[in-house]
């Protein structure tokens, strides 16, 4: 198996062969040698290299994400491309993308995270979108050592710094501790941006003798063989000081600069396609977009401004240097790209050409790359370019179910035995504003409801865009809980909470992106759990009606030969027709009358829950039933009534939630802490009444209960009321806590900080 390493650092046994070197296999090597009909030399064996890594080729998994459904009504752009992209209605697209930069924070946390933001907002103006929100799901160990308040503290800041600098707002996002992550953290990041759905450009090179042209930041040695290294190999600690120099470094202001530049010459149409240079750098840009087009590129390797001396070809092509873009513009538009360029102080430096492709034997076109000492000198590199973007070995890896499930199945966290429920409700309790709280989720002014509500919903509003009433809303959901003791389950439930979350603001789910984050594809037990949770996202995207329109698969999760549990990351897009009024959020009023909705048929369990995950370490037990027809009848019907609310219609619910991660009690904690107005409820006294976890489920606040049995009529469901609002206390019968104690305990995690 080719297992990717830094260049500069690879000698550490110099007699293996300069491929395996560079993280090649001889069957590799085998295979390279058919398609170029010679050996390669060294710059091309790089060259190869990083475009085959696990992270640029996905060659453990492309045979498996073939499963998943990818069109749609609205879908204009699915997978493939730099982002996603569906139709929102008034001549508004918009594009969206989810990534990784799991192994770079790791090492640098924020640098790591910094250029996992810009990295995001590049995919997405590439497609012609203006960026306009983020989000990050992140994953740490338990905060009790030094090393992972520095690693979470170091995320953190440098998602705020470089997003609040670039000027696009972080608009919600997930916060996962558990010690599978101690070794190896993951930083998901999601973006979303819309544009006029006549600004859409591709990632295609086409028109013989049309330039190359490569804008914004210099390059340098910062991140060569970054991403597409760091994330096709596991590492441990000792590996911190030698990968550092893996690690991009971004320029958040220079990022600005080259969004404005970019979005400028996409308005003037000087842009025949445009790609952006993330992993594996200009080898990966200049290969995907002749690729693409079915045509040659040459590269002038000398063109390429750099910021160090001596640079080498191969470092120059492969360097993940962040804040560059290429464009292929026609020779008649370079003076006026390179003017437009030069009012927003972006460099813009013709670096290759558009030329016609090469013939095989048998006549059919070959675009080749080839890299050159100048335009017209000598040839240091021919590669024919989809044998780098599209050609890469694919494998069928054997899967393994793990040998200890079924006695994971058999151990049921309900066996536990009693303890005291007051003050595990208090541990299960976690704000997360001391994250949240360093982002600016207001930038654009769009967001009406932001960090710490079910859903972000924004209007669908922004420079150069038409006019509309529209909204849209954005939810990432992921539980690596569910997803460790079945991951087909699990990731299905993952789906079905996310459209709860999103039915909480009144929206619609159209699209899904995934980040799917799992451990050595090696381990036959690692690449089971992967088939297993895509067969589950695709189970579930076809019974909801949704397609997949991109993701990312970041494997090699592992640290100290231990893999992260299964930890697939949805992110789920909403449509609201019309956004008059701002929805429910947690909070509920004096006097409200409080009540669970389910549907009908709905089950929990204590199986895969956060009480016997974090409580009670119990790993365990079987997860609760997903019915389909029945969440989604249930979950439109929500949907319904909070559209009617957020389009200016008459108030029916006050105050919504979903109940997902901790189950009922926790969600109740939440509203009352949200809202500082206690309740008193009878619920039964089990501990899987109060922390039992399953799908289908919402609680609402009303003050009109007969309206809401109205709203609500012919849905088949069970609505159960729970209690009044007031005062100070939760009661929930067997377990009662002050409003002080909630705050407090919310707060306990971060207040080393």
């Amino acid at each position: 198996m080719a297992k990717a390493v830094h260049y500069d650092l690879v000698m550490a046994d110099p007699t293996e062969p300069i491929h395996r070197q560079l993280g090649l296999t001889d069957d590799e090597l085998q295979l390279i040698v058919e398609v170029l009909g010679r050996e390669p030399n060294h710059l091309e064996l790089a060259l190869y290299s990083v475009m085959w890594s696990e992270h640029c080729s996905y060659k453990s998994s492309r045979i498996h994400l073939r499963r998943l459904p990818t069109t749609g009504e609205r879908v204009l752009v699915g997978p493939g491309e730099n982002a996603g992209v569906i139709d929102a209605g008034d001549g508004i697209a918009l594009a969206i993308r989810i990534e990784s930069h799991n192994h770079p924070s790791a090492i640098e946390p924020y640098q790591g995270a910094a250029t996992g933001v810009g990295g995001i907002l590049r995919d997405i103006f590439t497609m012609g979108a203006r960026p306009i929100a983020v989000m990050d799901p992140l994953f740490f160990g338990p905060q009790t050592t030094p090393k992972q308040r520095w690693l979470l503290e170091g995320v953190v800041a440098g998602i705020s710094g470089y997003g609040n600098s670039v000027g696009v707002p972080t608009i919600g996002g997930e916060l996962t501790f558990d010690p599978c992550y101690a070794g190896n953290p993951l930083v998901n990041v999601l973006c979303l941006g819309a544009l006029p759905t006549e600004r859409l450009v591709l990632g295609i090179a086409s028109g013989t003798g049309n330039l190359a042209v490569l804008l914004g930041s210099t390059t340098g040695r910062d991140g060569i063989g970054g991403v597409s290294v760091l994330a096709s190999a596991g590492f441990s600690d000792d590996d911190d000081q030698s990968k550092r120099p893996s690690v991009q470094v971004g320029d958040p202001y220079e990022e600005k600069r080259l969004i404005e530049a970019c979005l400028a010459l996409l308005d003037e149409k000087l842009v025949v396609g445009i790609q952006d240079l993330g992993g594996a750098g200009l080898v990966c840009a200049t290969s995907e977009t002749a690729a693409r087009g079915r045509v040659g590129m040459d590269v002038d390797v000398d063109a390429v401004p750099t910021r160090e001396a001596g640079m080498e070809p191969w470092e120059i092509m492969t360097s993940e240097s962040q804040e560059r873009m290429l464009a292929i513009v026609t020779p008649e538009g370079l003076a006026r790209v390179q003017e437009l360029c030069a009012r927003w102080e972006v460099r813009a430096t013709v670096v290759g050409r558009v030329t016609e492709p090469d013939l095989s034997p048998d006549g059919e076109p070959i675009g080749v790359l080839r890299i050159r000492h100048g335009f017209d000198g000598e040839i240091i590199a021919s590669i024919p370019a989809s044998s780098l973007a599209d050609d890469a070995p694919l494998y069928e890896r054997p899967l393994a179910r793990p040998s200890d499930l079924d006695a994971r199945h058999a151990a049921k966290p309900e066996m536990e035995p009693e303890g005291d429920l007051r003050q595990e409700l208090l541990s299960l309790l976690v704000d997360p504003a001391f994250v949240y709280r360093q982002y600016d989720h207001q930038l654009f002014l769009n967001t009406v409801t932001g960090p710490g509500a079910n859903a972000a919903l924004l209007k669908l509003a922004g420079p150069g865009l038409p006019e509309s009433n529209r909204g849209f809303a954005l939810t990432t959901d992921s539980n690596p809980r569910w997803c460790s003791l079945d991951p087909r389950a699990g990731t299905a439930l993952t789906l079905a909470e996310s459209i709860a979350n999103l039915a909480c603001v009144g929206a619609t789910p159209v699209a899904v992106v995934n980040c799917l984050n799992f451990g050595n594809p090696t381990h036959p037990e690692v690449m089971w759990q992967l088939s297993e949770s895509i067969d589950g996202m695709a189970e579930a995207c076809n019974a909801f009606g949704l397609a997949v329109v991109g993701g990312n698969v970041s494997l090699y999760n592992e640290s100290g030969g231990r893999d992260i549990d299964p930890t697939p990351v949805l992110g789920v897009l909403g449509l609201v027709d019309e956004l008059a009024a701002r929805p429910p959020v947690l909070a509920w009023n004096e006097g409200d009358t409080v009540v669970l909705i389910e549907a009908e048929g709905a089950t929990t369990s204590l199986g895969g829950s956060r009480w016997a995950r974090e409580i009670r370490t119990n790993t365990g037990g079987t997860l609760a039933a997903l019915d389909a027809p029945a969440h989604a009848a249930l979950c439109q019907a929500i949907t319904k009534i909070i559209a009617t609310q957020v389009a200016g219609g008459e108030t029916v619910i006050t105050a919504i939630s979903d109940v997902s991660g901790g189950g009922l009690a926790v969600t109740l904690a939440e509203m009352a802490r949200a809202s500082s107005i206690g309740l008193s409820a009878t619920l039964e006294q089990t501990k899987e009444t109060f922390f039992g976890e399953g799908p289908s489920r919402f609680v609402v606040a009303t003050s009109d209960l007969e309206g809401l049995r109205a709203a609500l009529g012919g849905v088949a469901l069970r609505l159960t009321t729970l209690g009044t609002t007031s005062g100070s206390v939760l009661d929930l019968g067997g377990i009662s806590v002050t409003l002080d104690e909630v705050t407090t305990a919310s707060q306990a995690l971060f207040q080393h900080s």
